[in-house]
């Protein structure tokens, strides 16, 4: 019942076009470690790697995947669902993801590990998250990049309480989904 209180619906993350399945296998544990209940899996021109339940730790079998082929229909489907986009980008009117307010209803969009976030996905974000370095290199792997965000998001949701609710008519639908797996 603790793992299904914690799921936090108001979050969600969206990949795009990432190719390394082991990338993709990570960000799904890192997604499930901090209770995010779906994700988003954007693939326009890479192919969708093969993820195993074995190198994912198990994670993938209890986190909800919806699939998009086009930025549009992603975008559209969240903000039908209330979510502010923000696409991961360091640039100059990016905002720091210590500044940023993940308490708030957000999906954030993680890109390829080579090209980034694409420029129509930025562009259909509703703005740009950075994670702040301090060395000369100035990207993380997208993995890490996750795992990093994902945990500042519970930090802040932590401090407001977020993980401390009651059991909900939809945790009780969640626990039978996942008892029938």
């Amino acid at each position: 019942m603790r793992a299904v209180n914690a799921r936090q619906h108001s979050l969600h993350v969206v990949l795009e076009n990432i190719h390394d399945k082991h990338n993709v296998s990570a960000i799904y544990r890192s997604c499930d470690a901090v209770g995010i209940p779906k994700i988003s899996l954007l693939y326009t021109f890479e192919k969708l790697p093969k993820i195993s339940n074995k190198t994912s730790g198990s994670a993938r079998k209890w986190i909800e995947t919806v699939k998009f082929k086009d930025v549009n229909s992603c975008c559209e489907s969240l903000r039908a669902d209330g979510f502010k986009i923000y696409s991961t980008m360091l640039t100059d009117n990016a905002i720091s993801i210590y500044d940023f307010d993940f308490t708030q209803k957000v999906a954030v969009i993680l890109g390829n590990e080579h090209r980034g976030v694409s420029e129509e996905a930025d562009e259909a974000a509703d703005g740009r998250l950075f994670v702040p370095m301090r060395g000369m290199v100035q990207s993380l792997n997208v993995s890490v990049a996750a795992a990093v965000i994902l945990y500042e998001a519970q930090r802040q949701r932590t401090l407001k309480g977020f993980y401390d609710k009651d059991a909900e008519e939809n945790s009780i639908k969640m626990i039978e989904e996942w008892s029938q797996k």
